[in-house]
């Protein structure tokens, strides 16, 4: 079996200049942002469609997460001296409403509803996972200390937030 390598000439350190490398950061910031803007205001509505008790505390700890989520990418917008922009997040909301979409095809069986409820918020949280940490790796060349520590704290939430929905589900389909 052939494995690929990096041809690492192609990344030398002068490669991403600071200012493609400080768009591409907000771009990508903007995604999740918006993602989780989009999140806190639907997640109170799909806990209302829980129908299993540790799925619908499950969904409130994720609120709660979220709102501190957002905070720390508001600290993050600060420091960097942006305002978040909402262009170019259709995909990741299109996610979110397929989550709906899935639970009201489920309504009049309430596992299958739950069972949607913990698909789509696990594929989620495994998307805002990746982007924090894609985030984190970008954040030492942007030479700000304070982003890189804001952001590994928004992936470990994201991360607990992950495993606690897996645990859920295992557990429901015990």
């Amino acid at each position: 079996m052939k494995t690929k390598s990096l041809d690492t000439q192609n990344f030398s350190t002068g490669v991403l200049h600071s200012r493609k490398l400080l768009a591409f950061f907000i771009n990508h910031l903007n995604r999740i942002y918006c993602a989780k803007s989009h999140l806190q205001k639907c997640l109170p509505e799909m806990r209302e469609h829980a129908n299993f008790g540790d799925l619908a505390h499950a969904i409130t700890e994720t609120l709660v997460d979220v709102e501190k989520q957002i905070s720390r990418m508001d600290e993050i917008y600060s420091i960097l001296g942006v305002k978040p922009g909402f262009e170019d997040c259709l995909g990741v909301i299109g996610l979110i409403e397929d989550t709906f979409s899935a639970i009201s095809q489920e309504m009049d069986d309430p596992e299958m509803s739950d069972l949607s409820i913990l698909f789509y918020l696990q594929n989620i949280e495994a998307i805002e996972m990746a982007s924090f940490k894609m985030l984190n790796l970008a954040a030492p060349r942007l030479d700000q200390k304070e982003i890189k520590q804001l952001l590994k704290e928004n992936f470990d939430e994201a991360k607990e937030d992950l495993l606690l929905l897996q645990e859920i589900t295992s557990k429901y389909l015990k």
